[in-house]
Order: C-alpha cells, then structure tokens, then sequence
C-alpha cells in the first residue's frame, strides 16, 4: 500500500507560488460557504513520525480562517477522560455545524502506537476498527464531512527528518520514546497502520495517502483535497442530497401486528399505603448504602426515564433520590435542544453530561427523543429517526463496555389514567404548570406514540441495557418497583466486584 506513497513527488517552487493563491481563494470562499451551511468538516493527520503534520496543520490554519478552525492534538488521557468511555474526549472536540476540527491521529491515535509497539492482538484492533468505522458513518449521515490523511516517508527520509527535528522543543512529546523507537517499531506501526486504513476507508470518510517529502507538495495535495472535497460536500446540501437511510426494515402493517409491547403490561399492579410506607423506606436504606459502595468502588450509574405525559417520572425520580446523598448525584431533565446543541449530532448533549466515576445520572427524558417525540412529530426526518436505533445501541453499548450500568424505564399509563391525571393537574393550583397545550395535543397522537414506543423497546432492547416496562396506573406501586430493580441492578453490579 505505501510504495504509492514512496515514489518522489515533488512539486517545483515556481509551480507553487503560481497554484497557491487560487488554492487560497477556493478554500477561504468554502469555508465562508461552510459557515453559513448544516454541515461540519473533521480532518484527521495521521503518519509516520517526522512527516510534518505539525508543519501540514499550521499551513490549513495560515490558509483558512483561523476563526472556524480548531486543531487538537490529544495525547495522555486526562483524568476525566479515563472515568468515562474512551470517545466521550472525541464527542466534546467535534466541530459545531459550519466549522472545522484538525485532529492529530483522533480515536486512531492509540491504536496505531499500540500496535506499532506490538501490544495490541488482531481481534482487539479489528473490533476498535468496527467501532470507529461507525463512528464515522453516523456522524457522515448527519452531515459530517471526514478527511483522514496519512502523511508518509520512506525509511531513509524518515530516519533524516527525525535527525534534523530532535533538537527541536517538543521532541519528547511528538516522538514519545525518541527517534531510535520510532524507527525500530516503523514496521509494525505500517503494519497496523495498512490494516487500519484498508478497514476504515470507505465513501463517508476516505483516507489519503499524502507522499511527504516535499513539503511543498505535501501541502499542496492536502490543500487541493481539502478544497475539492468542501465544494463538493456544499454542492450537495444546495442540490438537496441526503445521507443514507440505515435500510432497517419497517414493521408489519397488518391489523394483527399492531398489537405492542405495551399491551402486555399489566396495569393493575397495584399498592396498599402501608405495604408501600414499608417498601418505601426499606429500598430506599438499601439504595443510600449501595450508592456510597458504588462511589468508593468507582462504579457509575446512568438511569434514563420515559414514559407518558403525566405517567409520574417526576414523583419516580423524588423517591429515588430521597434514598440518596446529593454530592453523589445529578438529575438531569431533558428538553428541546437550545441552538449550541442544535449544532451537533443529537447525541453530543448527552456525551457531554457523562458523569465522573462512582456518580448517578439521571435523565428525565433522554436520547430517545430521537425515536419518539421527533419521529411522531416529524421534528426528524424519516431517514434519521430510523438510523438513531444503530446510533443509539451503539452508544449504550460503549457505556455498558466502560462499565458504567445503564438503565431505562418506560412508564406506562392507560389513556383514561392520563385524561384523569390531566383533569387533575388542571384542578389543582399548585400544579396548573404542570399541564399545557403542549400535553393534550401530544394525547391527540396517542396511537402514533404507542407505535413508535413499540418500535422503540423492539429495536433497542439489548442484552446489556434492557428496557424495564413499569406499571404505573398505580404511582405507589411504580415508585417502589423502580426502586427496588435499581437497587437489585446496583447491588449484582458491586457483587460482581
């Protein structure tokens, strides 16, 4: 693969002062046209020690406005980073709609020097190859435009730039162990490296090969790319394209069919106030003491709430966290995105809240507004509501291989419980604020909502985050089932060790 990359491509000095102001000027005018676009650009400089990706970024910030432009290089995690899952320090680096990221080696940075250092298997580097590969493909259909460049020397130019940069400041932290590791793990590095590109370059984020030996080259080919790619990318959002569908197959329409999951919960379950006084403080002794074990354990916890308007996710959340120290948790309600978070993939928002180890989480609504409010009220267009099902399991899957637990309830309500709780809250002064338009429009649409509800558990009702359909006609009843499968989760969890 890299002798196409080993070939002596030079581009003379005439030649180069001729190109670049028309170079300069097509990327600038895209860039202009970016900002104003839905679209963000992720470039990725991987390569060979001593290539010149440090030379190659500063050239893109010196040609483009430096203003829409941020360049990253992540090195050791940081402490926060490592209490959480290993793509929440990429998820807080990606670019708002109409900027552009530079990343030194992103999510491939770690693997490529692992497997140049011999310690990382096969098996292990094709399934982090998998991950990233939906990585890309999720945030290309939301209208991410990726460019993966892989600057490259031949041995003897590398073994020269080496000599020539490790005087330089900053050697130690470019070159980790120094020139002469650089060299020694050269072929393993390549041979990861092959693996890595060949697995990874597909039509939503290409990978380049970018001979370096002259830089003038070098950065002309980057540049040419780059250009051609942003006007091709702007072209297609005003010709109307749209990324592609997940081609997940709809469900049946027959009559028989439109029977749900949710008409097998039985909504007569119910509590005496006594039984439920009991239960009560007993789950709630039981979840203070396992929530203090988890936080000297380091174990986190992520609880994730929906259900019916009026279903009682609120007097649920109240009961839990009675039985729970306040420095050890944080509620976290759900609304429409605000205009930052409209700027990225839906799922940003809640990369960012993750929280530290050994802390609970709870989401009152979550990122299944995606299948739900946005689909039933076509706040999301076909094609994404129904690739957010892949997203979404992918995503749950990352937290639950961290180790975090996750758990998601469904509160389920009849109609005629939530017409009488509506009529209540409107009766009731203190909670009139409770109830709005918003509430009885969104009954009016009961059946479209038990349908996507359906769709929703049928799709993402995983082996390592289930759903947990609740009773809830009866409040007494809801709260303490909640309660006690939390603490029977959380205290398998710390069993396990």
């Amino acid at each position: 693969m890299f002798q196409a990359a080993e070939v002596g491509r030079t581009v003379p000095k005439a030649d180069y002062k001729r190109e670049l102001p028309e170079l300069r000027t097509r990327l600038i005018e895209a860039q202009q046209q970016l900002r104003h676009s839905n679209r963000s650009v992720v470039i990725i400089l991987e390569g060979v020690h001593g290539a010149g990706r440090g030379a190659l970024a500063n050239r893109l910030q010196e040609w483009l406005d430096p203003r829409g432009v941020e360049t990253h290089a992540l090195w050791d995690l940081s402490d926060e980073e490592l209490q959480r899952p290993y793509y929440w320090r990429f998820w807080r680096r990606l670019p708002a709609r109409g900027r552009i990221t530079v990343l030194f080696g992103g999510w491939y940075q770690d693997l490529l020097t692992r497997g140049g250092e011999g310690k990382l298997g096969v098996n292990e580097l094709d399934t982090a190859l998998t991950q990233a590969r939906h990585f890309e493909e999720m945030l290309a259909a939301d209208g991410t435009l990726f460019l993966k460049f892989w600057c490259h020397l031949p041995e003897k130019a590398q073994k020269k730039a080496l000599k020539d940069q490790q005087h330089m400041p900053g050697e130690h932290y470019r070159y980790g162990h120094g020139k002469k590791a650089c060299l020694k793990n050269r072929e393993d590095l390549l041979r990861t490296a092959e693996r890595a590109i060949r697995r990874t370059d597909t039509a939503d984020a290409p990978w380049y090969l970018i001979e370096s030996r002259d830089e003038r080259y070098r950065d002309l080919t980057v540049g040419r790319t780059l250009a051609h790619a942003l006007e091709r990318h702007l072209a297609e959002e005003r010709d109307g394209s749209v990324p592609r569908t997940s081609g997940a197959p709809d469900l049946p329409e027959a009559p028989s069919a439109q029977r749900t999951v949710l008409d097998g919960v039985d909504l007569e379950r119910a509590l005496e106030k006594k039984e439920y006084k009991q239960a009560l403080n007993h789950h709630q002794d039981r979840l203070y003491r396992l929530i203090w074990q988890a936080y000297r354990e380091k174990r986190s916890m992520i609880l994730a709430f929906e259900g019916w308007d009026a279903a009682g996710k609120g007097g649920v959340i109240r009961r839990l966290i009675r039985g729970m120290d306040s420095r050890l948790y944080r509620v976290l309600p759900v609304a429409a995105p605000d205009s930052r978070e409209r700027a990225h993939h839906y799922l940003w928002r809640f990369w960012w809240q993750l929280p530290r180890a050994g802390r609970m989480l709870i989401f009152d609504r979550s990122w299944y507004g995606r299948v739900l409010v946005e689909r039933v009220e076509g706040l999301a267009r076909q094609q994404e509501w129904k690739r957010a099902y892949q997203e979404i399991n992918d995503f749950e899957e990352q937290l639950v291989d961290h180790g975090i637990l996750l758990m998601k309830f469904w509160l389920h309500i009849s109609a005629d419980e939530q017409l009488a709780r509506f009529k209540a809250r409107e009766d009731t002064p203190y909670k009139r604020y409770k109830i709005t338009e918003e509430d009885w429009r969104n009954r009016e649409r009961w059946n479209d909502y038990r349908l996507a509800v359906n769709e929703m558990v049928f799709r993402t009702d995983t082996e390592y985050a289930p759903w947990e359909l609740i009773p809830a006609n009866d409040k007494r009843y809801a709260r303490i089932e909640v309660l006690r499968r939390v603490c029977d989760r959380l205290e398998a969890m710390l069993d396990k060790g």
